[in-house]
């Protein structure tokens, strides 16, 4: 069988075998209902308040501020959709986010707009930045929330949240932020950042699927998603993923207390293969900026080439990477990611993203670089899209005549 290496931990992680042991035990032994009143149960809610405990000291916040989802998407429609109806029981109708968003977040202004509110969409930089200032022009009376995202699920840019959170507070409007790439990948401190609401989701840092996290800085209320039972202090409805929510913390755990090496590791991987591509293929283009950028993110354009076609021939040479967000991929449309940037839509359509975990080593680097320096000049051989524009293609690449 083939050995598979694995370049999309943007879009998940393998699950760390010591989580997932954890969670096998969990599972087998600590099967009760944490909101039940007799010993099992109170095994159960012991283990649920460790959990708890364990995420706010790895975001330095406190254990109350902490409310278990099923992933990032619930603890970003919780924010947002939150948010939105609190500002509006004060007359507060309008939001603000970027273009460039998770889908989470954008479907769900797209949703509010459909009821009545206004959403204000900042353009990032060229780059692939938020400016603070652009935020600060765009808050209105009624602002009810500002969210951005803390890095970029596609081009890794790592956004100014402190100056924004900042801006947000001397004005009075609620500040959001989807650390869901952020978190285990670097340092995130909600009490250094200054924001009221951030999301997580297990899954990207080597913990297990379908369970996140909703900060909510105290003394901010929000009206339920989901109601039901009295779980999550009676504001998330839903016996808890009891087995989940301890494996995510303890791969949080793990993820913070390896982070600098880890860190060290990806950028050096990252580093390699953007220097690499650049330097031995022609008409290549890092997408985003190289500083201020996740240390496992390289998101590259291949002129003249479609994402799909380079993904599946790499996926024949055993690599698994992506074209953008997993959560996007039946579309045929080119990235609004990319798009809101700039670029135009055929270099949107051919772009990779390779995204790196402490898993993945310098020799398997080097074997993407190989693999793609052989195919990338074969499938352009075959493009009437690179044939057609070879002029501007070479142009483009720092060849022949301005």
């Amino acid at each position: 069988m083939q050995q598979i290496i694995y370049f999309d931990n943007a879009a998940t992680t393998p699950c760390d075998e010591r989580v997932a042991a954890r969670m096998a035990q969990i599972l087998a032994t600590t099967y009760g209902n944490p909101s039940s009143h007799y010993s099992l149960g109170y095994e159960a809610k012991e283990m649920l308040d460790k959990a708890r405990e364990s995420v706010a000291h790895s975001l330095n916040a406190s254990a109350n501020e902490i409310f278990f989802t099923s992933g990032g998407s619930e603890a970003d429609n919780w924010a947002v959709k939150g948010a939105a109806l609190a500002g509006a029981k004060k007359g507060k109708k309008h939001l603000i986010t970027t273009a460039f968003e998770h889908h989470a977040i954008l479907h769900s202004m797209r949703a509010l707009e459909q009821q009545g509110y206004t959403v204000t969409y900042l353009k990032p930089t060229s780059e692939g930045f938020i400016r603070p200032e652009d935020v600060a022009a765009a808050i209105q009376p009624d602002t009810a929330l500002v969210s951005v995202m803390y890095a970029n699920n596609e081009i890794g840019t790592i956004q100014p949240i402190q100056e924004i959170a900042k801006i947000c507070k001397e004005h009075g409007v609620l500040m959001h932020t989807d650390a869901v790439q952020a978190v285990g990948s670097i340092p995130v401190d909600v009490q250094e950042l200054g924001v009221d609401l951030l999301s997580l989701s297990g899954h990207k840092f080597n913990g297990p699927k379908g369970v996140g996290v909703l900060y909510c800085r105290r003394g901010v209320f929000l009206p339920n998603l989901i109601d039901g039972g009295g779980q999550e202090s009676r504001r998330r409805a839903g016996t808890e993923n009891l087995a989940g929510i301890s494996g995510m913390a303890f791969a949080l755990e793990l993820a913070v207390a390896s982070l600098e090496d880890k860190m060290a590791h990806q950028k050096e991987l990252r580093d390699y293969v953007i220097r690499r591509i650049l330097d031995t293929i022609p008409a290549t283009q890092l997408n985003g900026s190289w500083e201020n950028r996740l240390p496992g993110n390289a998101n590259i354009n291949f002129l003249g080439l479609e994402g799909e076609t380079i993904l599946l021939d790499l996926d024949m040479h055993g690599i698994c990477a992506s074209t953008g967000s997993a959560c996007n991929s039946d579309s045929l449309d080119p990235s609004h990611v990319l798009m809101a940037i700039g670029l135009p839509e055929e270099m949107g359509h051919g772009s990779m993203r390779f995204t790196f975990g402490p898993q993945n080593t310098m020799e398997e680097a080097q074997h993407l670089c190989d693999v793609l320096e052989t195919i990338i000049p074969m499938r352009r051989a075959m493009s009437c899209m690179w044939l057609q524009n070879e002029n501007k293609v070479r142009n483009f690449g720092g060849e022949g005549e301005a």
